[in-house]
């Protein structure tokens, strides 16, 4: 029992590493890169492959961890009472929704008037922990059946528009609204399918019970993703439904696979997250028994994932202002009122793509020997509540 428990731990933090690492890619690029501030790295016009899929493999990143954290509020169930339970998900709820509003609006953007509110990925989970909190009272088929209702039916609603509803915009679409002269709030991340995301993720966290058997669980998840994927591929080509964005032909083959893998993200579409829930599920099914240093590596990221996200946004920013500094652009300009990439002043800054994953594997080095330390504080103290927040 003990070996299934601790194969089943490995696992899941051994994902949750792997793309809270893959993540700050992303966030390098944001950073560093010249074309960040010209085009986006999706546009099958502009860009090219390279630039394409240095986005696009974080594209896994925010469902994957989304539904991970499901699948951990489950296994902490398994510990407390439905109450104890409640309690846990409501409050961490709200704390990361008041972490997204202070320590990460403040690290993205560095600016002390906070002009711009960003509700991003932070406050997807947070929000999401709050509706799971109600959700886990419910028998678990009628989880699965909301959870799946919500992944798929919500792009019925995509030509669906209320303008200047804020409400509207903050469950179903992205935008910009203003809060006053001199300030706005981003709705980055509305909440369906988000929300939907991680109480399937609390699901299919039930299949790590005791009494589910290894092979079992290995060939439940490998049909999950495998007819993800294959649903994925099918609806992609015929562009019979799940995505606002079509798929569509061009001139060259690269620009037809671009424009193949770019489902839309904000909402996550029901492509979207067939292609990378699918993928997450194929891991999960034939990773847990991997060991090795590569393995133990990766999984120091997945057991501190908060205190990693924090910290690397903060290097992440601090770094970007001193080689802006150091290469004539001046530091000043990484003080941002709106989101880095929309800002007119960047253009002209950036670097190579050589430099971007430079950056990245820097960063990340640098922040392993921390989050190490921390997790092995937080093992020697468990009894400390408040290490549960970070």
């Amino acid at each position: 029992m003990a070996s299934l428990t601790n194969t089943r731990i490995e696992s899941i933090d051994l994902l949750k590493g792997l793309v809270m690492v893959i993540m700050a890619l992303d966030h390098v690029r944001d950073y560093f890169h010249y074309s960040a501030f010209f085009f986006d790295p999706t546009d099958p016009i502009q860009s090219n492959l390279p630039i394409f899929f240095t986005r696009w493999i974080t594209h896994f990143c925010a469902p994957t961890f989304s539904f991970l954290a499901g699948m951990s509020a489950f296994m902490v169930g398994k510990r407390k009472t439905q109450h104890q339970l409640f309690s846990f998900l409501f409050k961490r709820g709200l704390w990361l929704v008041f972490i997204e509003l202070t320590v990460v609006g403040f690290a993205w953007f560095f600016d002390i008037h906070f002009r711009t509110f960003g509700l991003l990925v932070i406050w997807s989970l947070g929000i999401s922990m709050i509706v799971l909190a109600a959700l886990i009272y419910l028998p678990r088929i009628y989880i699965l059946v909301f959870s799946l209702l919500l992944i798929c039916c919500h792009n019925l609603f995509d030509n669906v528009h209320f303008s200047g509803n804020i409400l509207w915009s903050l469950i179903h679409e992205q935008t910009f609204y203003p809060l006053s002269e001199h300030t706005q709030l981003l709705i980055g991340y509305p909440l369906v399918p988000w929300i939907a995301v991680m109480s399937l993720g609390y699901y299919f966290g039930a299949f790590y019970d005791k009494s589910v058997d290894d092979n079992k669980r290995r060939k439940l998840f490998n049909s999950v993703g495998g007819i993800a994927i294959a649903l994925f591929i099918l609806l992609r080509l015929t562009n019979l439904y799940g995505d606002p964005k079509e798929f569509k032909h061009y001139s060259t083959l690269s620009q037809d696979l671009i424009s193949f893998l770019n489902p839309s993200k904000y909402p996550p579409s029901l492509l979207y997250l067939l292609m990378t829930l699918g993928g997450a599920f194929l891991f999960l099914a034939n990773t847990q028994k991997l060991k090795g240093k590569i393995v133990d590596f990766f999984s120091i990221f997945g057991r501190v994932p908060f205190f990693y996200y924090i910290l690397h946004l903060y290097f992440i920013h601090i770094i970007a202002m001193i080689f802006a500094e150091l290469s004539g652009f001046g530091w000043q300009k990484f003080i941002f009122s709106t989101w880095i990439g929309f800002e007119p002043n960047m253009k002209g800054y950036g670097f190579s793509l050589f430099v971007v994953y430079a950056v990245w594997i820097g960063i990340v080095l640098m922040l392993y020997p921390l989050c190490k330390k921390f997790d092995e504080y937080k093992q020697m103290n468990r009894e400390k509540w408040w290490l549960s927040y970070l």
